[in-house]
């Protein structure tokens, strides 16, 4: 059984190669437009394009280069369409290359959707500055941009908050709540970003907003960037923490790149438990019921929305879970089966989950630590399903990637998430708590299973 942890490409961590093929503005600071050709070999053939201007240096970064003079220039594309990455600028004045008309940028949009190759669009300028605030007229966003990538420099935190170190320094000195020559903090940076008039200005209201921290090439910058990452995400659907793009992505240690979305978790309480005699949502471990226990523990675990999907005792459980945070979904269909409440837990999910842990409600032993512990990894890997793997068995909580949420909508009968491991096959984390094993499907094990965890101190 293969345990290695596998290497999260940048490209991946964005989650950029979909069908149809993205259209993806970048703005911000910090090495953009060195990502941006980063993500772009990942994906490539693709089209790379400014509504700005590009460093005349940064041209050479691409396989093939077309400029603009004419409008029937574009007729290029045709013969170079599949040739890695394709670069198409305005004019070279001075030691840059101009945009594109808005005219052949249109045509440039149509080329690429009838080409089905995605097309990636610097939209503003930063002067090579690790940090920045937009200008008045800042960013230019296509409205046919379906994912924005706002980009901070990480090496930015600590230093003095002037001209020198930030583009528009006034303006981010505004944003930030601080004064010019203060040192940059953590939160000043976490405002600056999440602000409207900030990373998120003029960001097409359907699009798919990603904070991306380059620059996080220290441990200490890393761990601060997990920090920020969990306040960005109350506006961005994802937050990328990643060391600077002048590397090789493909040789850094999975832990160095992380991806940051928010997980979620369903927890299964919609069975009659005919068999146990008695529904065992309502049992009662230490003081508290299996139900309230395991919701207690997922919310511990940080986890959001905590969905309980219910099923035979709605009533009864809705009762002991009174005064928690949780989005309780009623399936009025439980009877059909397990999939039947997978398939209504999935659907109550926000549009920006990123994960979702699956959570049995027979099973109060489950810890927040091996929930955190399944997040982390689906941080560094974003491997599809994750599961724990106890004394050679695979336990339960599982890990479920939002890629996988399709095909879990399509399950059918008494079945569960392992109806889809044919499609998406399981990794593993391996893990010495032997009480995930354990099952409560009759008297006997009830009382096994407390005798476990009273010995266990749990």
């Amino acid at each position: 059984m293969e345990y290695k942890k596998e290497k999260l490409s940048l490209a991946k961590a964005l989650r950029l190669a979909h069908i149809p093929p993205p259209r993806v503005a970048f703005v911000g600071a910090g090495g953009k437009t060195t990502a941006m050709f980063k993500i772009a070999r990942g994906l490539a053939p693709c089209i790379i394009t400014t509504t700005t201007h590009l460093g005349v240096w940064q041209a050479k970064l691409a396989n093939q280069h077309i400029i603009i003079r004419k409008e029937e220039d574009v007729n290029q594309l045709e013969t170079i369409a599949f040739s890695g990455i394709i670069l198409v600028t305005g004019q070279k004045k001075g030691e840059r290359f101009t945009s594109l008309p808005a005219k052949s940028l249109a045509w440039l949009n149509d080329f690429a959707n009838y080409h089905s190759l995605p097309l990636l669009i610097e939209a503003d300028g930063a002067r090579q500055k690790s940090l920045k605030a937009p200008k008045e007229n800042e960013p230019l966003i296509p409205d046919f941009i379906d994912t924005v990538i706002t980009v901070a420099g990480m090496s930015g935190i600590g230093k003095p908050l002037n001209d020198e170190a930030v583009y528009n320094a006034k303006g981010f000195a505004t944003l930030g709540i601080m004064k010019e020559g203060e040192k940059i903090t953590p939160e000043n940076l976490a405002r600056v970003l999440t602000h409207k008039e900030g990373g998120l200005k003029k960001v097409p209201v359907n699009a798919r907003k990603i904070a991306l921290l380059s620059q996080s090439n220290t441990l200490e910058l890393q761990a601060i960037g997990g920090k920020i990452a969990k306040n960005l995400l109350t506006q961005f659907d994802a937050v990328i923490v990643t060391p600077s793009q002048h590397s090789n992505i493909q040789t850094f240690k999975p832990e160095n790149l992380q991806t940051f979305e928010q997980p979620s978790a369903i927890i299964l309480a919609g069975g009659k438990s005919s068999r146990f005699g008695e529904s065992k949502q309502l049992l009662d471990f230490y003081g508290k019921t299996f139900i309230r226990t395991v919701a207690e523990k997922a919310i511990q675990a940080k986890l959001s929305p905590v969905v309980v999907v219910t099923g035979a005792e709605h009533k009864k459980i809705k009762a002991v879970l009174q005064g928690l945070d949780v989005k309780i979904v009623p399936n009025p269909d439980w009877e059909e089966g397990q999939s039947s409440s997978i398939r209504a837990g999935v659907n109550a999910l926000p549009a920006n989950t990123g994960s979702a842990i699956f959570l049995l409600s027979d099973q109060p032993q489950v810890t927040s630590t091996i929930m955190r512990a399944l997040v982390e990894e689906h941080n560094q890997t974003l491997h599809p399903v994750i599961a724990p793997m106890v004394e050679d068995r695979r336990a339960n909580p599982v890990l479920f990637d939002r890629v996988t949420f399709p095909a879990l909508l399509q399950l059918t009968g008494d079945i569960g998430g392992r109806g889809i491991f044919s499609k998406f096959s399981p990794s593993y984390i391996l893990w010495l708590d032997s009480a995930l094993l354990l099952d409560v499907d009759s008297p006997e094990d009830y009382e096994s299973l407390l005798n476990f965890t009273a010995k266990d101190g749990r």
